[in-house]
């Protein structure tokens, strides 16, 4: 993918990723950043994202964002303008409520509906937010960090809220990919895979890989796939 913006001065391609602090988006960061892209990384509480950032060190900046708050999102969305001249990647990263101990005829509503507001809401809203600076890339590009349990062919009793929010994103991406497209934004769900993290936990594969699969979709050329539901640059069955 190429870098700068449509009929402006900016060559260096800027990446967001939300929920950038630790994890796969922390990996997503570290990978973006050592393709040279200048990186905002993202965290809802004060001070993560800033030392998140620090850490990792290099082009990557932190910014504070609460992808459930709509104020949040636009304020960012000006922060990013105004630092950085513009967005041409937006990876929808930030997730809740891996809720294995829930089953579906009993589950808890207020989980399910806080994990809807941060999984499919957040992206929603991070999307209306930052589609003015995408528009104006020349190589515009959305990544949906979704999963396999949101598949509907694999869907069974568990972790209720958290797949029924990874279905509703799936479709969340074919809709965006289908009213974008005439814009030149791709716009594709990746599952990661089952990797080792806080909310995966032991026994997954590195989360270097899993972030790659992410990162594959982030750095897209031109003409590519869109409307896709993707691991590790392989098309699956939604």
């Amino acid at each position: 993918m190429g870098a700068g913006a449509r009929g402006g001065l900016r060559v260096v391609t800027v990446s967001l990723v939300t929920g950038g602090n630790r994890g796969i988006g922390r990996e997503v960061c570290r990978q973006l950043a050592e393709r040279g892209h200048t990186v905002v990384l993202t965290a809802r509480g004060p001070g993560a994202a800033e030392k998140a950032a620090a850490e990792l060190g290099g082009d990557v900046h932190g910014v504070v964002l609460d992808v459930t708050d709509a104020g949040s999102a636009a304020a960012a969305a000006s922060q990013v303008r105004d630092r950085f001249g513009g967005l041409d990647v937006l990876v929808n990263n930030a997730a809740i409520s891996y809720d294995t101990w829930q089953r579906p005829a009993t589950a808890d509503l207020e989980v399910v509906a806080g994990a809807l507001d941060t999984n499919v809401l957040g992206p929603w809203r991070m999307v209306q937010a930052f589609l003015p600076l995408l528009r104006a890339s020349a190589h515009p590009r959305i990544v949906n960090v979704s999963s396999e349990v949101g598949a509907i062919g694999s869907l069974g009793a568990s972790t209720p809220a958290y797949s029924t929010s990874k279905v509703a994103l799936n479709a969340l991406t074919v809709m965006l990919a289908a009213d974008l497209r005439g814009d030149g934004v791709l716009v594709n769900a990746v599952c990661p895979g089952w990797v080792a993290t806080d909310m995966g936990g032991a026994g997954g594969r590195p989360v270097a890989a899993g972030a790659a699969s992410v990162v594959w979709a982030a750095v897209l050329a031109d003409g590519g796939p869109t409307g896709g539901f993707f691991r590790d640059g392989q098309r699956l069955d939604w």
